[in-house]
């Protein structure tokens, strides 16, 4: 099955002919300009993340579906254009501008490494080439949804490494930044590894399983625990699973299990000493003979505390993961950035361009990345190299592979499970000291810019 884009819609219901406002003012001013001063010019502009952030080895890419949904279904719809012609700072532009706009359809190539691919810093993920005012129009949207997607689901393979084979589920969306973050993020975190997520949006448009339980408040109405525990078990006989730390959490644990009953799959603990409780409850259990009762934790739970939790020996079964999952909340942001590096002017040898500010300097031309395997089949190095150079002898795969002409799908895209897939393939190919969850592992990036030179470790 593929991943069907035309039923991928932001849950925001933005309509396609809206999806052109979701831009910044700049990229419409330059499309003024450059129609007026750089006509039939065409740009080849390069995605990729400038640093890994803290802490973090290595960079799980995702996004990509929703972005090529995006360019897909961008439009002006004529009445977007005419409140675009009362916007002030576009006022007095020349008609053939705004009917530019009306009659846009994005018809550029892109070039991408695939969804669930691992990646770092310094090198390219995504190319766009064609019109130079289509290719700059589209960065907003495309940093926005790739590098988002992409932090998040490298915080979700982080929080699966940790758990090992425990189940994990998205529990963030309350925390997320908006209803838009979580359902981006539920998918993120699911193509990375988690098993399940509470959102109900993700559950039924992405077909990702679900996950739930019951609310604190849920308790609290009742006059007494054991009769919500009851009354939830008799609404859901086959999937109940209790949550016991309301009061103490040990004293209900003790009263379900010895209530023949009160039938429940498992119980969840969202506060305390989990690993004491865990395996003071897993006792409990034990000694009347719920053997089989599962235990869950969760309660602002990252890969950190989960790995301490596994260390300990706590007997936990499944991890809900939410507020620092949805937010990332150690390494928050994550520098993408979508740069010219080619100019192809009419009847002219394409022009590769650079930036050379100080930090934020950019390698010019056009790039493919190749990658080196080992003999086990684990990473080695990535080379960074002008994409029509050749890779060095060697086993070398190239990563950026052609995913839309002139603004069409080059093959059905893999279905968000064949991409999951991919991820956990992906991420069985790191060697040991890029798995690890403390302390920064260096991973050869070796960069050769468009105009020659030698390669450089440690891309910029």
């Amino acid at each position: 099955m593929r991943e069907a884009l035309s039923e991928w819609m932001d849950p925001l219901l933005l309509s396609p002919e809206e999806m052109g406002l979701m831009t910044d003012l700049y990229q419409l001013t330059m499309w003024a300009a450059y129609r007026r001063h750089r006509p039939k010019v065409r740009g080849v502009f390069e995605l990729w993340f400038r640093d890994l952030p803290p802490n973090r080895n290595f960079l799980l890419f995702a996004g990509l579906a929703p972005a090529l949904a995006y360019l897909q279904q961008l439009r002006f719809a004529p009445q977007q254009v005419e409140q675009l012609r009362r916007l002030p700072a576009l006022a007095g532009l020349e008609e053939d501008f705004f009917r530019s706009l009306a009659e846009f359809r994005f018809a550029c190539d892109v070039w991408a490494v695939p969804e669930g691919s691992v990646v770092f810093a310094g090198e390219p993920v995504l190319r766009v080439e064609g019109p130079i005012e289509q290719a700059q129009l589209v960065e907003t949207y495309l940093l926005s949804v790739i590098s988002f997607s992409t932090l998040i689901a490298s915080k979700a393979a982080r929080v699966r490494l940790a758990a090992g084979e425990a189940r994990v589920v998205d529990f963030g969306s309350r925390r997320a930044h908006g209803p838009l973050a979580a359902c981006w993020a539920a998918r993120a975190a699911y193509l990375a590894g988690l098993d399940a997520t509470s959102n109900v949006w993700a559950a039924l448009r992405l077909n990702i399983p679900e996950s739930g339980t019951m609310a604190h408040s849920f308790v609290l109405s009742f006059p007494e625990e054991e009769a919500a525990f009851q009354a939830f078990a008799e609404t859901f006989p086959e999937r109940t699973v209790l949550l016991v730390d309301t009061f103490d959490p040990l004293v209900a644990v003790e009263r379900a299990a010895r209530d023949p009953a009160l039938q429940f799959l498992g119980v969840r603990l969202d506060s305390g000493d989990l690993a004491t409780l865990a395996q003071e409850v897993r006792e409990i259990l034990n000694r009347h003979g719920r053997n089989q009762v599962k235990i869950i934790a969760s309660g602002d739970l990252d890969e950190y505390r989960i790995e301490a939790l596994r260390q300990a020996g706590a007997p936990i079964d499944a991890f809900g993961v939410g507020t620092r999952l949805v937010t990332s909340n150690d390494a928050p942001t994550l520098q993408g950035v979508y740069k010219l590096v080619e100019v192809h002017e009419p009847g002219m040898t394409p022009r590769p361009v650079a930036k050379s500010s100080a930090g934020k300097e950019t390698y010019p031309g056009a790039k493919q990345v190749y990658r080196q395997y080992d003999a086990q089949g684990q990473l080695v190095a990535d080379w960074v190299l002008p994409h029509r150079v050749p890779p060095p002898q060697g086993f070398f795969e190239p990563l950026l592979t052609p995913v839309m002409r002139q603004g069409r799908l080059v093959d059905p895209l893999p279905s968000l499970e064949e991409a999951r897939a991919y991820a956990s393939q992906q991420l069985a190919r790191l060697p040991q000291f890029l798995r690890q969850l403390h302390g920064e592992g260096v991973y050869p990036v070796l960069v050769q810019g468009g105009a020659g030179g030698d390669p450089r470790e440690g891309a910029e």
